[in-house]
């Protein structure tokens, strides 16, 4: 039998996984899953599949797993828009204005395809620095999951605090001085409860694919 620590991925096993968690990532967004409406904004466990799917393929594919996130989120937010959907689509047209901002592809694309790629180097990281620990490999696996909520939730707003701050604080109502405020707002009341939620899923089916043998071991990890 060969080491999975030294034989090469298949170019079919990933070609397979890469098409599963696209597949649950578009099942997931045109469900109630996905992305969920809430007043403000749309609340989202869409970056779950992504960080997943980065763990398991790397930050190649990861980055394209996030790239479909992204389309999907433009898709939704032009489709359904909620207050804020003019910051991820620019078919929605600005507050108080006739049409729709460029900025808003930086914003709704930039960040989830980093969500595809920055927790495979967490991930690297923490199972290299733990190596021979058997909590090691699952340390590794939840801060992945942190890191990836963490990337998607404070780029998003951050890109629109710098960007789009005139249009934020027109459609909330309040002074350009107060958008800090209320996307920090923002971030604690959505991006915590995403961050903890992504720490407990990756962490769970990360463990259970590295059990099954899905999830190939690379040098320097445990």
């Amino acid at each position: 039998m060969h080491d999975r620590s030294t034989c090469p991925a298949s170019p079919m096993r990933e070609l397979v996984l890469t098409a599963l968690f696209a597949a649950i990532i578009l099942l997931m967004a045109f469900t109630p899953l996905g992305l969920i409406d809430l007043p403000l904004i749309k609340a989202t466990i869409l970056h779950v599949p992504v960080i997943i799917g980065c763990i398991a393929l790397g930050p190649k594919r990861g980055a394209g797993l996030g790239a479909l996130f992204g389309l999907v989120s433009l898709w939704k937010n032009t489709m359904a828009p909620s207050l804020l959907s003019f910051a991820f689509s620019p078919f929605v047209p600005l507050p108080g204005e006739g049409h729709g901002s460029p900025w808003a592809l930086l914003i709704c694309l930039v960040p989830r395809i980093l969500t595809g790629v920055v927790p495979w180097y967490v991930f690297r990281w923490a199972a290299g620095l733990t190596r021979g620990r058997a909590w090691g490999r699952p340390l590794g696996f939840v801060l992945a999951g942190v890191s990836g909520a963490v990337v998607n939730t404070a780029l998003v707003m951050g890109f629109m605090g710098l960007v789009l701050d005139g249009a934020f604080a027109a459609a909330q109502g309040i002074s350009r001085d107060m958008v800090n405020g209320a996307i920090l707002g923002i971030v604690l009341a959505n991006g915590v409860p995403e961050a903890i939620a992504a720490a407990v899923l990756c962490g769970a089916v990360c463990m259970g694919l590295d059990r099954a043998g899905i999830l190939d071991k690379k040098e320097g990890e445990a």
